[in-house]
């Protein structure tokens, strides 16, 4: 009874300490309870506030390095600094010759490994691994390796590999947590807290979802739905967001996406395609783990990312939409544009060149290449539904198929939903097979396996 007791004290106590007449105690509320290993106390929450700005900052920085090379690549045209842009990215590697296309790749191969390899020639033991610091170490995250890698991560992307932008602003978050909770003697469990809400903030400042970046680091990286881990998580996210807005836009990432609406069809394809694409998501991490275990080392590092990009430029001649973190793909799936022969063809195709980039040695995200691979999957799969049950919007399939597979890749099944509605300002009356679809699809793919896109990535031991 009494050890019993002694969990349920609250730290630090609140300021009210008399109970309610029933005697019960806030306590008995599981997330109301103590601050746990890492206490908020005002020497943190001074670090967090910084840590919500500098990624920010970071984010503004990292979109403009990116931006600048795909217009130096492509012709993207960046027209006013609030970063609205005369042209899609996708629209711009569409219009570029095959030819410009291969140049673009090759230089991007050549710079990205020659710089790797010198990087980590140079840093050897500096530790830029976000997850393997927050669930096993001590929240150390090197920050010149940090600079080095994001940079270099963002040339090679604006140059067209089929990696994630938001790679390089998660990193840096988390550098300048490492950095602030070192300066000012933070715990162990605090640093690694304030990482975690710094890689957060990195996504959501760059994708402008701060409910998304909020739920990433809770569920994602942190595991706990609790006060002690939402409030300064959503507290980071917000003020890298908000921070980030001096460059990047305040709407919705993916703009111009109709409201659809729900019938039977959506629901009764959601219970079908649910499972499916937990299965999917199933290979496609255990393809992500197969290449990050197999990465070259050694002087070949330094010339693989410029063979890997070369078979990218070739897959490109034909599908130049698999160039870039696939944005573009995801977005003319939310939009309903597309067959379904293209779409399937895309949806085999994106993994496969992720997959390449990232087992070369590239750097780089993933969170929109499995969003996109999912969104033109659901597109794929809703445009054969609607043959045997019309009425349905293949863009509705992508939005719903998008989740799902964030979801089951991630393992995070609240952020998978919460991301595709905050990116897209759209699909709140398809909360329910949006829910459906990605419940399923994250249940299969725990029950199967249950390693996601990022512990498939940890180094070997």
């Amino acid at each position: 009874m009494t050890e019993g007791l002694q969990r349920r004290v609250r730290v630090p106590r609140p300021l009210l300490p008399r109970r309610l007449a029933s005697g019960r105690g806030a306590t008995e509320q599981p997330n109301a309870l103590g601050d746990g290993d890492a206490r908020l106390d005002l020497n943190f929450w001074a670090m967090l506030i910084l840590t919500g700005i500098a990624t920010g900052l970071f984010g503004d920085a990292m979109m403009l390095i990116l931006r600048v090379v795909q217009r130096v690549g492509y012709g993207y045209s960046v027209t006013t600094l609030a970063y609205s842009a005369g042209i899609s990215f996708q629209a711009a590697v569409v219009r570029a010759s095959g030819v410009r296309r291969i140049e673009a790749l090759v230089v991007a191969g050549v710079i990205g490994g020659l710089a790797w390899y010198l990087l980590r020639q140079h840093t050897p033991g500096e530790k830029t691994d976000v997850e393997d610091e927050v669930w096993n170490g001590t929240g150390e995250i090197s920050f010149r390796r940090s600079l080095g890698t994001s940079v270099i991560s963002e040339i090679v992307v604006g140059l067209g590999a089929s990696l994630g932008r938001e790679a390089a602003p998660r990193l840096m978050g988390a550098a300048s947590g490492s950095v602030l909770g070192r300066w000012r003697g933070l715990t162990t469990a605090q640093r690694r807290l304030l990482v975690a809400c710094g890689a957060g903030a990195g996504l959501a400042a760059v994708y402008n979802v701060p409910l998304g970046g909020t739920l990433f680091t809770a569920e994602v990286l942190c595991g706990a739905l609790t006060l002690p881990v939402v409030l300064p998580a959503l507290t980071c996210a917000t003020i890298a967001t908000v921070t980030a807005w001096i460059y990047l836009p305040s709407h919705a990432t993916y703009t111009g996406i109709p409201a659809y609406g729900i019938g039977p069809s959506d629901v009764a394809w959601a219970l079908l395609a649910g499972p499916v694409i937990g299965l999917v998501a199933v290979g496609y991490v255990r393809l992500i783990g197969w290449v990050s275990a197999r990465r070259p080392t050694g002087r070949i590092s330094a010339v693989a990312p410029l063979i890997a990009f070369l078979i990218l430029g070739v897959a490109a001649l034909r599908y130049p939409q698999l160039l870039g973190n696939g944005k573009g793909i995801a977005h003319d799936a939310f939009l309903g544009i597309g067959g379904i022969g293209f779409l399937l063809a895309l949806f085999v195709l994106k993994p496969l060149v992720t997959a390449l980039c990232l087992g070369s040695g590239a750097s780089g995200g993933l969170f929109t290449p499995t969003m996109s691979t999912g969104a033109v999957l659901g597109g794929g799969l809703g445009i054969a539904w609607s043959l045997a049950w019309p009425g349905g919007s293949p863009g509705a399939y992508a939005m719903i198929g998008a989740a799902a597979m964030l979801g089951a890749a991630m393992q995070a099944p609240l952020t998978g939903i919460v991301m595709i509605l905050e990116l897209t300002h759209s699909g709140l009356d398809l909360t329910l097979p949006l829910i459906a679809a990605t419940l399923l699809a994250t249940g299969v793919a725990r029950y199967l396996d249950g390693y996601s896109i990022y512990s498939a990535r940890l180094p070997a031991k």
